[in-house]
């Protein structure tokens, strides 16, 4: 399969975007606007929100396992530190911080 390179590379610090469209998306609300760092690329697929909605000519798409602090996602977490959550998001929902791209 082609297509671009992937954007980010591991240990990459990123931001999900905080967007609120209506439909189908499959990045959870509770990780919007919140900052995490990439643990592995995934591979690509396609956009799963075209899927959704029956466009079988859905682009090819970077999936990311992004790794986030639980505190980070619950500021009442009252578990380990180290806790940590890992969540699959698609290249089209992450935003680079502070220049931590490939």
């Amino acid at each position: 399969m082609t297509g671009a390179a992937p954007r980010f590379a591991p240990g990459a610090r990123v931001r999900v975007y905080e967007r609120f469209p209506p439909g189908h998306v499959r990045t959870p609300w509770y990780c919007r606007g919140k900052t995490g760092e990439i643990e592995r690329i995934c591979g690509r697929f396609r956009n799963p929100e075209q899927l959704a909605y029956g466009n079988t000519e859905a682009v090819y798409e970077v999936l990311y396992r992004v790794g986030f602090a639980s505190r980070s996602l619950w500021p009442a977490y009252d578990g380990c530190e180290r806790d940590r959550v890992e969540i699959e998001i698609y290249e089209h929902w992450l935003e680079p911080l502070s220049g931590d791209m490939t």
